[in-house]
């Protein structure tokens, strides 16, 4: 059976709890066609002491450790949590999938970096903790198959970045 955690916002203390709709529960769904067999890992929950540190950061890790495949919210600005949680699911070499639209926050259409125009720019720390990138959480099922095929990247992805770095100077 495939486990699929979802990372991404979750909301900062009660009040913004009031007025949070999970989105989860969407892509849950959206999900679970396309990965029939399957079992969503939900890392919102509201009885968590979010004042035990190490508790949080645990579950979360451990999650992570258990699940199949990483699934990205990155709709929004993205959270300290969730970017950490991208890095952590290479060091378990998970597969991550990350849901990014065009011009949102992180991903833009034609913008210029001294004087280079960059067509479609994404955020660079996101393109390279991603395995891959859609649209829209609907376009999953169009990647399902190369999800079988595709090479994953692992943590050693950080020094491969550095190695890539050092050799153009």
């Amino acid at each position: 059976m495939r486990e699929i955690y979802l990372a991404g916002s979750v909301p900062k203390g009660d009040k913004e709890a009031e007025g949070f709709t999970n989105w989860r529960t969407h892509w849950s769904e959206v999900l679970l066609k396309v990965f029939e067999d399957s079992q969503i890992i939900d890392p919102y929950d509201p009885k968590l002491d979010e004042g035990d540190f190490l508790q949080v950061v645990g579950q979360d890790f451990g999650y992570i450790k258990r699940a199949t495949l990483i699934v990205i919210n990155a709709e929004e600005k993205l959270g300290a949590g969730t970017a950490m949680e991208m890095v952590v699911a290479k060091y378990f070499n998970k597969p991550v999938i990350t849901v990014l639209p065009k011009e949102t926050h992180h991903r833009r259409s034609n913008v210029a970096f001294n004087g280079k125009l960059v067509k479609d720019w994404i955020h660079p720390f996101i393109w390279h903790f991603s395995d891959f990138i859609v649209e829209s959480v609907d376009e999953v099922e169009d990647i399902k198959k190369k999800l079988e095929t595709t090479k994953i990247k692992g943590i050693s992805i950080i020094d491969e970045a550095i190695e890539y770095s050092s050799s153009l100077k």
